[in-house]
């Protein structure tokens, strides 16, 4: 017997450290569960647990959330073992969607992914062991990680309501005057398009998930790599809606245009491009539309999905290309995000991006300045929107190039750490700081 089997079985060795791990996360998100159902139940809106039961017994709120957790579970299973999981849950959902349908529900589907994913989890506990029980609880509870953070996704925006009466959008707005008011001229792109090209923007908006999942498949075809798609995901989703309840903003569509219910400053978007108001101040709003503009998380889980379909194949990244350019045109040109936001939240998924990628190179300088530098942009650029909006829009012509200056600086350090070509100097740049400390590091002391 080796000492690295003798370190596995030692009680405190790493397998116990791992399933402790395994073991606290899965608590910690049953009692943050838990806490946020109790909160919607006193409060009056569905909660994660309440939105989870009509996942199994009534309808779901998302057709494609739960088939698209099944799809992730499907990874640590064999091609038979799939083929009679993913026809079950077709069986079930083709008969439970008729039933629906036929006493007068809505036509949907997800019950069946629901029932068979956790039936595959129950299964490979009880009845398997071993390596083909491990692959199975891990891609089991990866595609249930995915599905609990949307419900408590959904959840959070109702916390976001109650947290932010008053939203900042006149700060946001003027902020966005230094890029020249994108959301307004995207909008009237988007009109221009007419219903068709609407439909197609408004599509691909609404089923990113599905895009992340077939870009998450692919990376994991052929096993379980050090990094994918799913972990960026999920840890935009855990992170980014923080920053909905420190700066409330509900966009430019609701504050600005005819979607604000009578609480909007004047209905000009997106015909009439607003002069800039230095006076802005925080403007009460609604107690229905959540606050979920800055940063955009859908910049940030598009970009997270066009660096990882960056090492596919050719029709991989062609999609990756085509989700990230239709995902900023619908994010401005519905209305529902300013420029601002976006730079936000592209900042957010290069710092997530780099705390995550290539775990195997540890952490060095060369990740440290990227992650700490991401993290100091974000804080910059947030406390900027909401502290300096006024002289960023009084002087455009410098806090444009500013504000775009920073998310390039971000992205050009980025790129040389993790895309650039071998032995250039911009690769050489991107990872020779780390080089430099190893070797201080190295050095015999004197």
């Amino acid at each position: 017997m080796s000492i690295d089997d003798v370190a596995v079985m030692r009680p405190g060795g790493p397998v116990d450290r791992s399933r402790m791990f395994v073991a606290s996360g899965a608590l910690g998100v049953a009692i943050l569960l838990v806490v946020v159902q109790v909160v919607a139940s006193t409060q009056g809106f569905q909660g994660p647990l309440e939105s989870l039961f009509h996942d199994y017994v009534l309808t779901p709120k998302s057709a494609s959330v739960p088939w698209a957790g099944l799809a992730l579970a499907m990874v640590g299973l064999t091609n038979r073992h799939r083929v009679v999981a993913l026809s079950a849950a077709a069986g079930i959902d083709v008969v439970v969607a008729a039933a629906r349908y036929l006493s007068g529900g809505p036509l949907t589907v997800g019950n069946g992914a629901t029932w068979v994913l956790t039936a595959v989890g129950v299964y490979a506990a009880v009845r398997w062991t071993g390596d083909q029980r491990r692959g199975a609880l891990q891609g089991v509870g990866l595609g249930a990680l995915l599905i609990l953070a949307t419900k408590f996704g959904d959840a959070w925006l109702q916390v976001t309501i109650m947290a932010g009466p008053m939203v900042l959008d006149e700060y946001a707005q003027l902020a966005d005057h230094a890029l020249g008011s994108p959301s307004w001229h995207l909008g009237q792109f988007v009109d221009a398009l007419g219903p068709v090209g609407y439909g197609i923007l408004h599509w691909v908006y609404i089923e990113l998930p599905v895009a992340a999942i077939a870009v998450a498949v692919y990376q994991l075809r052929n096993g379980w790599p050090s990094h994918y798609l799913v972990r960026t995901f999920l840890l935009i989703g855990l992170v980014g809606p923080v920053f909905y309840v420190l700066f409330p903003v509900v966009g430019p569509i609701f504050a600005f245009g005819t979607e604000g219910q009578g609480f909007q400053v004047s209905d000009y978007w997106p015909n009439l491009v607003p002069t800039p108001d230095f006076a802005p101040e925080p403007m009460s709003f609604d107690s229905v539309t959540p606050r979920n503009c800055m940063p955009s998380l859908h910049t940030a889980w598009a970009l997270a999905l066009f660096i990882h379909s960056r090492q596919g194949a050719w029709w991989l990244r062609l999609g990756g290309t085509f989700w990230l350019v239709c995902t900023l045109t619908a994010t401005l040109g519905f209305g529902y995000h300013y420029g601002v936001d976006l730079v936000a939240g592209a900042v957010l998924c290069l710092t997530i991006e780099s705390a995550l990628r290539d775990p195997e190179r540890g952490w060095g300088w060369f990740r440290v300045r990227l992650v700490g530098g991401g993290a100091l942009v974000l804080a910059g650029l947030l406390l900027s929107y909401r502290y300096l909006a006024v002289p960023m829009g009084r002087f455009p012509e410098v806090s444009g190039p500013l504000v775009l200056g920073a998310l390039a600086a971000i992205s050009l350090g980025f790129y040389a750490t993790f895309f650039a070509r071998p032995d250039t100097a911009l690769a050489r740049w991107g990872s020779g700081a780390k080089a430099a400390v190893t070797d201080v590091l190295a050095a015999p002391t004197r």
